[in-house]
């Protein structure tokens, strides 16, 4: 496989930043069966953090939320791309956008270190739709 784009929805938590925090959310998930394909946090002023969790299952993650009394905003549409990591992938995968004519606003990626990678594209929502049918494309 070349590389292989897929729809995510991800939700945003807020947090204290503190040693537990982080722990005691992503242990709840897992103890209630969430299974994540992604995840980011990142620092929102001196005492908060932003967590941003990509779910395989959004219904999951919905009612999870609930039971553990977890305010969580979302969903709200990502592409998640995975594939083989070789030179000029990225640029590859931004091209094919960039012809849909999508305005990419964000992004994360990390490669395995066995010669694959992961990465989160965030677009504008009106072109969200537009930007998953690029999936046909990269396989």
């Amino acid at each position: 496989m070349a590389f292989g784009i897929r729809r995510a929805d991800y939700y945003y938590i807020m947090i204290k930043v503190e040693p537990e925090e982080g722990y005691k959310l992503l242990s709840q998930f897992a103890e209630l069966g969430v299974n994540l394909l992604a995840f980011t946090a990142i620092p929102f002023g001196p005492l908060r953090s932003q967590l941003t969790l990509f779910p395989d299952d959004a219904l999951k993650m919905e009612d999870a939320a609930k039971k553990a009394g977890i305010a969580v905003d979302g969903p709200h549409p990502a592409l998640l791309v995975q594939g083989d990591d070789k030179l000029g992938v990225l640029a590859e995968i931004h091209e094919k956008l960039c012809d849909a004519n999508v305005h990419v606003f964000a992004s994360s990626g990390v490669s395995d270190g066995r010669g694959g990678y992961g990465y989160v594209i965030y677009v504008c929502l009106e072109e969200y739709e537009r930007a998953a049918v690029t999936q046909e494309v990269g396989k």
